[in-house]
């Protein structure tokens, strides 16, 4: 695990248990090392052709750096619910002032698969352009949604265990959109 600074090891993450209700606040460091279990929010944005924009995490990420994943990713601050935390990691991490609360496709459950966070996933068409957060993420691109399968079913390495889940999920659910 690579060094995370220091205002990002003071983050307060609610820790919840299995049925994802409340129990306790500890320091993100804290919840991390314990693999204690969290929330976290995910978006894949649709261009309005169908494909799907990563972002690269960035070398120095505490968890899974130079790895693609979602478009946003984050963590719940404590108190915060899902959809107030969706709304304050797209602007952070695209830059994006979203109106209202982007389209809600489904909820993952905690396991080491999600870093044993609750992840609800949301869809947002957009086609940018976007302004990436340098400490989040080393670069962005789009993938047809045929590229990414190739990319995934070849070299799950490079994505992260989360968006693998995440990805897996949105197709048999149907929510590609294609």
């Amino acid at each position: 695990m690579r060094m995370i600074n220091t205002i990002e090891a003071e983050e307060i993450f609610d820790v919840v248990d299995e049925n994802d209700r409340v129990i306790g606040r500890k320091r993100r460091a804290q919840v991390h090392a314990e693999n204690l279990f969290h929330r976290s929010v995910h978006v894949i944005v649709f261009d309005d052709k169908g494909k799907v924009f990563l972002q690269f995490r960035g070398p120095d990420r505490d968890c899974d750096p130079n790895k693609w994943d979602s478009s946003v990713g984050g963590h719940l601050q404590s108190g915060e619910d899902y959809d107030q935390a969706v709304i304050r990691e797209t602007k952070e991490e695209l830059g994006i002032d979203l109106a209202s609360v982007p389209e809600k496709m489904f909820k993952l459950n905690a396991s080491a698969k999600t870093a044993f966070e609750f992840c609800w996933v949301y869809r947002l068409v957009h086609n940018g352009p976007f302004q990436i957060d340098p400490t989040e993420a080393t670069e962005g691109k789009w993938f047809t949604q045929n590229e990414l399968q190739n990319q995934l079913t070849n070299f799950s390495e490079k994505f992260t265990s989360s968006f693998q889940v995440i990805w897996q999920t949105v197709v048999s659910t149907g929510h590609c959109g294609e």
